[in-house]
């Protein structure tokens, strides 16, 4: 019974023994696991490769690209030709073209109604001069019956009167007369200079208004070139500033010309400017209506011209991404004197030779260190 009571108690004290090592193990073994684990979590990340990115390298200050603008040769005095009434066209005796002379008749209204007021204006005066006659003569008598004391006081006053007032209808009858003249020589359309009918706008049995176009005359052989500018950089151009014209169809016929005038205010349909080039002695060729070309000189300062897709912002201001020595990106502030779609013109905030990202620059972070894998021509 004793034997049984000892080796109980030492298989008891065995067990609780290896309970005991074994528990502080698995203790230690998940801690040791888990500072493990933690380190790794923490450990950083490798560095990311700097990214490539598109580049130009920012070229000498220059002027911008010259301006070429397309137009049309016209003639230095146009006339627009109206009839000064209303009625139907019944004859046009000029076509398109035409050389016509000082006087010559180009087309002509119906005009019955004319002539017919001319011969009551006529019968009116016939009218007005009898009764002044009249007139007139009962005066010289009443003259002459005053001295004796035929008639009295008043009858010589009202003959006077009525003699006045003859005259004034005879002069109102002579002014009819000459309106009537006028309105009929008003139906008949004639050249005021020489000159060559440019353009015709209505036809014969049309019924015009008073002031309506009925062609263009240009008059003399005198002949400018006309332009439509759209942007306003070059409304400065000084009044005889000499310019050079080519014909668009043949570049080798070319005239010399000087800047007549441009329009201080936009077409408020087509919101451009006219320029018109006055030419001096243009070739045959340059004839109205042929289309040219003149390229306007640059008068403005010098500046870096680079891709617009550079284009970003700093704030409210434009900007560039400039690469540093250190392959870093800077977010550079600019001035920018003008800009188009494909195109921008800084005026100041780069200097020529740096290097100018000109793609994804809305993908760029500044002081990102980047790679310039390619440079734009």
């Amino acid at each position: 019974m004793t034997d049984f009571l000892s080796d109980a108690a030492r298989q008891m004290w065995r067990h609780l023994f290896s309970v005991h090592l074994v528990v502080p193990f698995v203790f230690v073994l998940s801690g040791v696991l888990i500072m493990t684990g933690c380190r790794d979590n923490s450990a950083a990340p490798p560095p990311a490769p700097p990214r490539p990115v598109k580049t130009v390298t920012a070229p000498p200050p220059g002027g911008a690209a010259s301006l070429r603008l397309t137009g049309e040769i016209r003639a230095h005095d146009e006339v627009t030709l109206a009839f000064r009434l209303d009625g139907r066209v019944v004859s046009r005796t000029a076509e398109l073209g035409d050389r016509v002379s000082a006087g010559q008749p180009l087309a002509a209204l119906e005009n019955d109604q004319t002539r017919n007021q001319l011969s009551s204006a006529r019968a009116d005066l016939d009218s007005a001069r009898a009764a002044e006659r009249v007139a007139a003569l009962n005066l010289h008598r009443m003259r002459l019956l005053m001295p004796g004391g035929a008639i009295a006081r008043s009858q010589l006053d009202s003959a006077q009167a009525d003699w006045q007032s003859a005259q004034s209808r005879r002069l109102s009858s002579e002014a009819a007369l000459k309106n009537a003249q006028d309105s009929l020589s008003w139906t008949r359309l004639t050249a005021p200079a020489a000159g060559r009918i440019t353009a015709i706008t209505v036809q014969p049995g049309q019924v015009v208004s008073a002031g309506q176009s009925v062609m263009t005359l240009a008059a003399g052989d005198a002949r400018d070139a006309v332009f439509d500018l759209t942007t306003t950089e070059r409304l400065q151009i000084a009044e005889r500033t000499p310019l050079r014209v080519t014909l668009l169809a043949d570049p080798g016929t070319e005239a010399s010309g000087t800047v007549r005038d441009i329009s201080p205010q936009a077409d408020p349909q087509t919101r451009t400017w006219r320029l018109r080039v006055t030419l001096n002695q243009p070739p045959e060729a340059m004839a109205p209506g042929a289309t040219v070309m003149v390229t306007l000189p640059d008068s403005q300062p010098p500046v870096i011209a680079l891709p617009a897709s550079a284009l970003t912002r700093l704030a409210d201001q434009p900007a560039l991404l400039v690469v540093d020595a250190a392959s870093r990106l800077q977010l550079r502030p600019v001035v920018l004197a003008r800009f188009d779609a494909q195109q921008i013109f800084v005026a100041s905030g780069i200097q020529s030779g740096e290097r100018i990202v000109t793609a994804g620059v809305a993908t760029l972070q500044p002081g990102e260190k980047v790679l310039p894998a390619q440079e734009e021509p």
